[in-house]
């Protein structure tokens, strides 16, 4: 069972997707062996990657010289896939020894894991393992931090009292620029106000900018503002100038009014007692911020993965070589395939990795009953299956067991994980979010209460994946996904936002699993961050949940 299980896992490589987000990784380790009595280690931290089975190194840290608790200041910047297993070994390596006069690294140890691991934990602590496979005594520790700073957004109201008059015939017409100082002192625009005209006293609009564009994430970065009066022929002139930083404006924060003098250099030289050109007034600094998947996850969200497989009579007798359910001694069929692909994604989301496993479409012991959401375990007290190989080898042991049937029903099993789902709405916490793959080989027979069960789902947190395995006409299928219109409920009902994903296997036969798990996976970040947007929650900071939850291997 494990071979198949290892064969199916094995066929996922690494491919090219749209990057979700980047991640920060720091390292530290803890109790490095002195390399002899006169001498500590000059510790390196060398990152590599897995990709297409083979290790490559993408960076390592500065060497710290005699250090047995290095704390290293080089950060790793990762582009981080939801959709896929991001292998990652850390290799600690003693930089200070020579032979014939050539340096040469030793290789004290090295520690695996994904960086959906450390991401989910957003510190994960290891011992090392040791050349030769035995555990050592040092601990590395490596923490994962979104790059913050992009998507945030800044609102910001600014007004201005006693400008200089530049008009004979009326009063200025003031409008305010905001400049942003790069670090090789350009200017960047950040943002025009509108014009205020005729007015000396002007309210310019509430305008909303993001704190990238604003100060590239530096708080106390300098920004260049200046205050015109619009001519119509362009020359606007010049009424005076102030510098300002994110820090100083956030002072407004708490409904304060922030003030910076408009000054005009010229007025200050040639002018007796000039004092200022106006006054500029901040009143309203409100930071918005932009909660992205990560956060959540960070925040101690867990996903929360359940399977269904179809069990009717369609997929053939499982023990003819044709049926889509044979068990072959080496090759995983299309079932076990996407159950892995998608599986191996979201375990690493999930701080128990016990998986609930349905069926659906069978005879079941011992009455041989059809039943339309049982467990595959046939335990329905603990559905529940111990990862990943736990699922595939309950799919493997039911199966003598059943009696294939029919019809496809899946809305008992949407329905079934959507009364879990409900109980969280309840917490009003994003603290777990639902994903359902559903495994099926044709065509559902209950279209109406699928698509009724599908609009009630879409107001919990809950996502449903459909992959469809053979080679059956999926067309009808893709109605559920709601891409190419909006899906209703047989009353008209909408669904409140789009929840479901539906790909054909078939459309990747020929390539890794991994190309499914991205297909089909892609959506779910942005469904997480939807559906909490929706309701208002936000993640709780890392200070708020027990961090140092426990893993599997």
């Amino acid at each position: 069972m494990s071979d198949i299980y290892e064969s199916a896992a094995n066929s996922l490589g690494l491919f090219s997707s749209p990057c979700l987000t980047k991640v920060e990784l720091r390292v530290t380790c803890w109790g490095l062996s002195d390399r002899d009595a006169l001498s500590k280690p000059d510790p390196c931290i060398a990152l590599n990657m897995q990709s297409h089975g083979q290790w490559m190194e993408v960076d390592r840290t500065e060497v710290i010289r005699s250090c047995v608790n290095p704390t290293f200041s080089k950060v790793f910047t990762l582009d981080f896939y939801f959709e896929e297993v991001q292998r990652l070994r850390f290799e600690l390596l003693d930089c200070n020894s020579s032979h014939n006069g050539v340096k040469e690294d030793d290789f004290l140890g090295s520690v695996e894991c994904t960086l959906g691991q450390i991401i989910s934990q957003r510190k994960l602590s290891k011992a090392l393992l040791r050349p030769g496979g035995s555990v050592g005594k040092t601990i590395i520790t490596i923490s994962a931090e979104e790059l913050t700073g992009n998507d945030d957004y800044i609102e910001l109201s600014f007004s201005a009292r006693k400008l200089d008059d530049k008009d004979f015939f009326s009063k200025s017409d003031p409008f305010l620029e905001i400049y942003r100082v790069n670090d090789d002192a350009t200017m960047q625009l950040v943002y025009r106000t509108e014009t205020v005209m005729n007015n000396l006293n002007p309210v310019w609009k509430t305008f909303k900018v993001s704190l990238n564009s604003l100060c590239s994430g530096d708080h106390e970065r300098k920004l260049q503002c200046t205050v015109w009066d619009w001519d119509s022929n362009g020359k606007h002139d010049y009424i005076g100038e102030f510098e300002a930083s994110f820090k100083e404006m956030r002072g407004a924060i708490e409904g304060r009014q922030v003030q910076w003098p408009c000054m005009n250099p010229k007025y200050k030289v040639k002018k007796k007692g000039y004092k200022n050109s106006g006054i500029v007034i901040l009143s309203q600094c409100k930071i918005i911020k932009m909660h992205s998947f990560l956060d959540y996850i960070m925040g101690g969200c867990q996903i929360q993965f359940t399977v269904a497989i179809d069990f009717t009579a369609s997929n053939g007798d499982p023990r003819n070589s044709c049926s889509l359910h044979y068990i072959h001694p080496f090759r995983p069929n299309e079932y076990l395939k996407a159950l892995v692909a998608v599986g191996e994604i979201c375990q690493d989301y999930d701080s128990d990795k016990m998986f609930p496993a349905f069926g659906f479409g069978a005879q079941i012991p011992p009455d041989f009953k059809v039943s339309h959401d049982f467990a595959v375990n046939f335990n329905e007290e603990n559905p529940e299956c111990a990862g990943i190989q736990g699922l595939v080898e309950a799919y493997q042991a039911c199966l003598p067991k059943l009696q294939l049937y029919g019809p496809t029903n899946i809305a008992p099993i949407i329905q079934k994980v959507a009364h879990s789902a409900s109980q969280e709405v309840h917490t009003k916490e994003a603290m777990q979010y639902f994903i359902l793959l559903i495994l099926t080989d044709g065509v559902i027979t209950d279209m109406a209460d699928t698509r009724e069960a599908i609009v009630q789902a879409s107001h919990l947190p809950m996502s449903v994946i459909i992959v469809g395995v053979g080679n059956a006409d999926f067309s009808d299928m893709q109605m559920l996904d709601g891409d190419d219109g909006i899906l209703r409920s047989p009353k008209g009902e909408p669904v409140l936002r789009d929840i479901v994903q539906f790909v054909p296997f078939r459309n990747f036969k020929h390539a890794s699993p991994a190309a499914l798990a991205k297909s089909v996976l892609a959506e779910v970040p942005n469904q997480v961050v939807d559906y909490y947007n929706s309701k208002g929650i936000k993640p709780k900071v890392p200070s708020e949940f027990q961090s140092s939850r426990p893993f599997g291997p």
